[in-house]
């Protein structure tokens, strides 16, 4: 690892296809959506395209169950769509990058499905088969995501249970397995082949484990499930194995690890594993500047000494929508403002840019088991009632849908996507905030309680992001009350841009400063 500069320079966008945009008027969002809406992205200006899974899937997790990796479920399309999409990405100068899922399959996978028909079958080894314990019981004590259940499944034809860090349906492959894993690596070289540039592995940190099958320890949290706290020395020796592959084409991934401690992230990153880490510190994090301060400089204290780089993220398919956890469309602007500014890699999610709220999903409408339906609600295109979705559109429409709709927002030069739209142009005009240095600033460089204050340098260009987070306003000492212009303001359209500093700041607000 270096510190030239992160190993891949642009801003990723995450697309959540059953929502992003219908392009057959069926009600669920698919690849044809997803062409028609690529002019909006490359108008917003990111760089990558992540799309949630398009494989062929029962849908038991919409998608995170996959029954065939190499093939696209009908409700999204074809192959062929697939292709196209990936032809008029690149048309647009944006990458395509897919969800890879190295953990588990879906319970119809042929793989699995020949591993449950004998114990002598060839695929058996493929996934993590124990016996009962003593009692007749699951082999440990060890608790699967979505339920307060055990993360095992007795099968009763062999007698045997199976291990699944989720819903049964989807259980856990064994990665101590050479054919297992060389049949997942020959899952990336397939998409590779067909123009994908890069992945985003889905928590890739329990691949690895510990194959005696301990109890958890008292004291643990388990009620969540164990994809919080996991981790294996084992995971390095995988993630080797799955650069090399990428190596050969030039591919990128980025692994999604909710995992608290940043030593433990930068274990699974490097030159012989994942390029990038997401970090969701701040996605959790109380709206408050000194515990934005803390949780940047305890992220950048163990990353940047090592030349790592970590992928900011605010918001994904599985956590409240960025306005509604913040609660204003006035944080989330501000929010935004300091997650495109900071040293690393950003990763925004579909509708964060229009300042979507999650939807109300009456208890009728409820279908996931994880109960993240809000933050799935379809993104609204227009400013007709159905927002540009059939009136049968698989989960309602969040707040405001005309308002934040695509046509309404980029007409609107004051909306939050055209703010969005500027950050970006910033990020991409300024090489200080691709590859620069960054420093916290505090009291002593005369910034006040209550604003959080990044600066960002190459040594020629210096650019200082203040976010306003305590809900007063703040006003700065003298000494940044000239040789500043501001480069992006949070406000309305931005009506200090271009002009000078005058060291003021407003409530819930940000400026981002270039030095003058």
């Amino acid at each position: 690892m270096t510190n030239d500069g992160p190993p891949f320079g642009g801003v990723i966008y995450q697309v959540y296809p059953r929502s992003f945009r219908d392009g057959d008027g069926d009600g669920v969002g698919d690849l044809a959506g997803m062409r028609a809406g690529l002019d909006h992205l490359a108008w917003l200006g990111v760089d990558a395209v992540w799309s949630s899974p398009l494989y062929r899937s029962p849908m038991a997790d919409f998608g995170y169950d996959i029954a065939d990796h190499c093939d696209i479920d009908p409700v999204f399309g074809t192959l062929d769509d697939l292709d196209a999409f990936v032809a008029d990405a690149d048309a647009r100068g944006l990458q395509v990058w897919l969800d890879f899922v190295p953990n588990h399959t879906s319970d119809r996978h042929r793989w699995f499905e020949a591993a449950r028909s004998s114990t002598e079958d060839l695929h058996r080894d493929w996934y993590v088969w124990r016996d009962p314990a003593p009692d007749g019981g699951p082999p440990n004590n060890w608790v699967r995501h979505f339920a307060d259940a055990p993360a095992w499944t007795l099968d009763e034809r062999s007698g045997q249970y199976y291990l699944h860090h989720f819903l049964p349906e989807q259980p856990d492959v064994n990665w101590d397995t050479p054919a297992l894993r060389e049949a997942q690596l020959d899952v990336l070289r397939f998409w590779m082949d067909r123009g994908v540039r890069g992945f985003r592995a889905d928590v890739v940190h329990l691949i690895g484990q510990d194959r005696s099958y301990p109890d958890d320890p008292p004291g643990v949290d388990r009620f969540d499930g164990r994809g919080d706290f996991h981790h294996h020395t084992s995971t390095k020796e995988h993630l080797r194995a799955i650069r090399r592959v990428l190596d050969e084409r030039g591919a990128i991934i980025v692994g999604e690890s909710y995992l608290e401690q940043p030593e433990v992230l930068l274990a699974h990153v490097g030159d012989d594993a994942q390029h990038l880490s997401f970090v969701f510190h701040l996605l959790g994090a109380p709206w408050d500047a000194a515990e934005w301060a803390r949780r940047i400089m305890e992220v950048e204290s163990v990353f940047e000494p090592a030349g790592a780089w970590p992928s900011w993220a605010l918001g994904n398919h599985d956590r409240p929508r960025l306005a509604t956890r913040l609660g204003s469309e006035a944080r989330a602007r501000v929010a935004a403002t300091v997650q495109l500014t900071l040293r690393g890699v950003p990763c925004l999610f579909q509708g964060d840019e229009l300042g979507l709220e999650d939807a109300i999903v009456p208890p009728d409408r409820v279908v996931d088991p994880g109960g993240r339906d809000g933050c799935r609600a379809p993104v609204p295109w227009t400013e007709d009632p159905d927002a540009g979705w059939s009136s049968s559109a698989w989960l309602p429409l969040p707040p405001d849908a005309a308002t934040r709709s695509v046509a309404a927002q980029q007409a609107d030069p004051a909306s939050t996507a055209n703010l969005y739209r500027r950050l970006l142009a910033l990020r991409h005009a300024e090489p200080a905030l691709v590859r620069g240095a960054q420093r916290i600033l505090g009291g002593a460089d005369g910034i006040p309680d209550g604003v959080l204050a990044v600066q960002r340098t190459d040594g020629v260009d210096e650019l200082v992001t203040l976010a306003e987070m305590a809900g007063r306003g703040a006003v700065l000492d003298r000494r940044w009350a000239s040789g500043w212009t501001v480069a992006i303001d949070t406000q309305s359209a931005g009506p200090r841009e271009g002009t000078p500093f005058d060291g003021a700041l407003d409530a819930d607000t940000a400026i981002v400063l270039r030095r003058a």
